[in-house]
């Protein structure tokens, strides 16, 4: 088959595939949820057949563990959370409210002055709105991935599929990853082979180091918070950590909240105002220096800012659906764009010795110095 006949089968399959997926897109929730537990947990599936365990001995031990801590997570930690995040968007408008009369108080003077008369209004007006569609857009966001997760199967059926999903995947992993295998051309395998360990790495990479590097520092600025004594800092900390996972969005969440929350409790006291600034710069410091080079390091090699827009391009299209493949396709297209350009940087498209530009004659070089 030509090249290009191939190319376009290709891209035609890729278009049903994606047709596909947002047109059962919640129907697949539980679905890939479970591929994805049990892609996560096959390594500790083999560890415990290492021990003398049986495979499906060793599945429903897995499973039945993260089962029952999954539901002590929902009955104990759930609505507790529910709680306080109510909490702290009931707060909002009030915090809101109080910083714009700080701002009026010490610096309406100066900016009736720069801007003229009406600026301190134009400006209390302009932040309003936009914390108004800040919020319209997080409340939208959030039904959004709640619609799209309940809106066939319902929180119940993800929360009974995907176990069950994953525990037949567990049982048969490493048989149907010899199948697939199989199917490969076996000219073609070894590539393919390559590329498949590549994207492993960098999926089980990322995923095991960032979850880490959440939770590290989810608790960091959860403890700095709780010790400086802010209103709701156990929640800001636990939110900045668990956003660290989408690049910049945490510590910039959990940074803007914290301040503002702290200028309504502190003020005018700085101290403690500075303090809330320094948990954060210090968690920023860990983050970079220490943390995220051990943990992530360059593995990975998924750059923040495509990542960052697959999982908004993701989960805009495909909801909850999108936010669980974004990550793993982002992995596998970064590896095969970089297969793509060592491919070209060996072909003979690249490498073919190509005549070299004669020289210009003397005379033109002398009236182009003149």
């Amino acid at each position: 088959m030509p090249i290009q006949r191939r190319a376009a089968v290709a891209l035609a399959a890729l278009a049903v595939v994606v047709f596909l997926l947002y047109l059962l897109r919640d129907v697949l929730v539980p679905f890939v949820a479970g591929a994805a537990l049990a892609y996560l947990l096959d390594p500790v599936a083999d560890r415990l057949e290492r021990l003398g365990i049986g495979r499906l001995a060793a599945t429903l031990i897995i499973l039945a563990v993260f089962v029952l801590g999954l539901l002590l997570m929902l009955i104990i930690a759930v609505p507790l959370a529910a709680r306080q995040i109510g909490a702290l968007a009931a707060s909002m408008p009030a915090t809101v409210s109080r910083i714009q009369a700080i701002i009026a108080d010490h610096a309406g003077h100066l900016l009736e002055q720069v801007g003229g008369s009406g600026t301190l209004q134009d400006l209390q007006s302009s932040v309003g709105r936009l914390v108004g569609a800040a919020g319209t857009w997080i409340v939208n966001v959030l039904g959004s991935l709640w619609t799209g997760s309940q809106a066939i199967v319902g929180i119940l059926s993800l929360l009974v599929v995907t176990p069950v999903v994953a525990f037949y995947l567990l049982v048969d992993w490493d048989r149907m990853i010899a199948v697939v295998d199989s199917w490969v051309p076996p000219r073609n395998r070894q590539t393919v082979r390559t590329l498949a360990h590549e994207i492993d790495q960098a999926i089980t990479a990322f995923i095991r180091g960032q979850s880490l590097v959440c939770l590290i520092l989810g608790t960091f600025y959860a403890v700095g918070l709780w010790l400086i004594g802010l209103n709701f800092g156990v929640l800001i900390g636990m939110i900045a950590g668990f956003l660290t996972f989408i690049p910049y969005v945490g510590s910039l969440t959990g940074f803007l909240l914290s301040i503002g929350v702290a200028i309504v409790q502190f003020w005018p006291d700085w101290t403690w105002i500075l303090a809330t600034l320094g948990v954060f710069l210090a968690g920023q410091f860990l983050e970079g220096n220490v943390i995220q080079p051990k943990l992530v390091g360059d593995a990975v090699r998924l750059h923040p800012v495509w990542l960052m827009f697959a999982l908004l391009a993701f989960g805009s299209l495909f909801g909850f659906l999108g936010l669980l493949l974004a990550v793993p396709i982002a992995a596998a297209l970064g590896v095969i764009a970089r297969f793509a350009v060592r491919r070209y940087l060996e072909s003979a498209l690249y490498r073919a010795d190509a005549p070299p530009l004669a020289p210009p004659p003397v005379a033109e070089i002398e009236q182009r110095r003149a």
